[in-house]
Formats: structure tokens, sequence, C-alpha cells
């Protein structure tokens, strides 16, 4: 059981997958918790739990460091968007500059933020991770600033964006290759990990905590666990080209330019270099394992 001194936070992201439970979490500990969001009925449920609302843009320095003031530590990252005006790069070079700049204007000592494996490629090929990876460095210039970067596997909740395939084919595929293990990582899983070191504090300078999943997995292995969980035990994944794989999520509604990136993020994986920097320990090796998502999956299957 987790024993929570009393703290002031700030949440970014806090109508998210890791966030929420974040913030839910802190809070049920007597915190104090400041929740972040454009829009206040996207954290009701949090405010309704005693959350302070500030209500704001991440991309708006002065509000970011008035909101982070007195806190003991952020929990901070850069939301996904997937329709956007200007280049990915771009956009998360904009959030990741107004928190560096507010952390540091605000002298919060003490932030966690939600990184990524490979996160260690920046500058290079690895689409929306090269831009995270960015922001590391980025946030390492601030003098006294004690950063910590969780650097989760490949979301299991990422496996969601396959359901219409296999309804409408029975199959799904990808870029990855088909038998190629990786760290799949439960969101809820990252977020423990983030309480875990909120509530201690117990980092200094910049450190990193690799959060794995339960164990690694192929795509070949995703499909035989998820399709017995759905009733569909012949499913099925097939290893697209770059170029047929690009096409594909265009095709099913992906912006071009994220497409491009999530491109670039499997051929990282297949070279094995995104994955180069990790080794899985008892330490990194978390809960929720991919038998455990399928039962989720196969809900939201069965609903969709």
């Amino acid at each position: 059981m987790l024993i929570f001194n009393l703290m002031k936070y700030v949440i970014t992201g806090a109508s998210g997958n890791t966030g929420k439970i974040v913030a839910e979490k802190l809070l049920e500990a007597g915190n104090e918790v400041i929740v972040i969001s454009r829009n206040p009925s996207n954290v009701k449920v949090l405010t309704d739990k005693g959350a302070i609302a500030a209500i704001g843009d991440l991309t708006d320095d002065t509000f970011l460091t008035n909101t982070f003031q007195g806190a003991d530590a952020v929990y901070a990252l850069i939301p996904p968007v997937w329709v956007l005006q200007e280049s990915w790069r771009v956009f998360q070079r904009r959030i990741g500059t107004a928190i560096t700049n507010a952390l540091e204007n605000s002298g919060v000592k003490h932030v966690v933020i939600l990184s990524s494996m490979g996160s260690q490629m920046a500058p290079f090929g690895a689409g929306p991770v090269s831009g995270i990876g960015e922001w590391e460095h980025q946030l390492q210039n601030v003098e006294g600033l004690n950063v910590l970067a969780l650097r989760p596997g490949y979301f299991l909740e990422n496996l969601y964006a396959y359901i219409p395939p296999i309804k409408e084919y029975g199959g799904f595929g990808a870029g990855l290759k088909s038998d190629l293990k990786i760290p799949f990582t439960h969101t809820r899983d990252i977020a423990e990990t983030a309480i875990k070191h909120l509530s201690s504090l117990d980092f200094t300078g910049f450190s990193r905590a690799f959060v794995g999943g339960a164990a690694d997995y192929s795509m070949n292995e995703v499909a035989k666990v998820i399709g017995e969980a759905i009733g569909l035990p012949a499913l099925s994944y097939t290893q697209y080209a770059a170029a047929d794989s690009e096409q594909g999520m265009i095709g099913a509604g992906v912006p071009e330019q994220v497409a491009k990136g999530y491109v670039l993020l499997f051929e990282a994986l297949n070279s094995g270099i995104y994955l180069s920097d990790y080794e899985r320990t008892p330490e990194n090796t978390t809960t929720t394992t991919l038998q455990d998502f399928a039962a989720e999956f196969a809900q939201v299957y069965k609903n969709s």
C-alpha cells in the first residue's frame, strides 16, 4: 500500500488514459491536485472528486507558469493530436517548449513526463517518438529541475485501431514484422508507475524509468490471443510493406503526416534500433498481460 505525503500536484492530460488515473489516485490520497484542460467538461469527473480545474492551453507559457506555481511536482505529457494545421514535430516542439519554460519560470523542482521507448533516437527517424526525445533533451537543460522520463513500450490500447479491419475483413495488418517480439504496455501500468514516483519524488537530475509491460509479444501472438478473446481463433496478422502500411492508415482516416510518422516508428522497431537501450528487468516489468487486455478488447469489440 502506498503512503503519500500531502502535496500539491499539477496534471496535464488529465482527461487521458494515464493522466486521469494519476489525478484520481493522488486525490484519493488527500493531495491538492490541479488538472489542466481546455474544456471544463473534460475534467468534470475529476473536479467532482475535488480536483481544481485550470482551464487554458498547453502552448501558453504564462498560463502554465501561473498554474505550476507552488506545485511540488508536475505530471506532464505532449498530447496526441491527429488533426494539425502544422507539422507534427512543430506541434510537439511548441507544447514541449511551453511546458519546459513554465517549469523553469515557476521554479518547480520535480516533473514526471510521459516519454517512450525509442526516445533516445531523437532527432532521428522514429516518427512521433523523436519529438518526445527532443523534449527530453530540452528538459535536461533546466537548471535545478529533476526529471523522470517514463519510457513505456507500445501501448496495448493502440490495438483498438484494428477493430474496424477485423470486423470488415476478418484480419488486420501493419508495418511491424509479424514475428518481432516487442514490449506491450497498458496505460494503466504507466499511470501506476507515475504515481509511485510522484508520491515519493525519489528521482534527481535526469533519469528514465522503462515501463515494459508484462512481457514481449509478437503481432502473431497478439492476433492469436485477441482472436481467441473475440471468438475468432483463426484471426491473422499480415505485415505490410511500408508504402502499403502508410496507404492503409490514410485510407482509414489517419492524416498523411501521422501515417508517415508511424511508418518510421515501425521501421525503427523492425530494425532493432528503437529498443537498443532497453533491457527487460524485474523492476520495469509491470502487471497487465496481453491476456488481461484481450478481455478489455473483447468488450470494446462487442460494443463497437
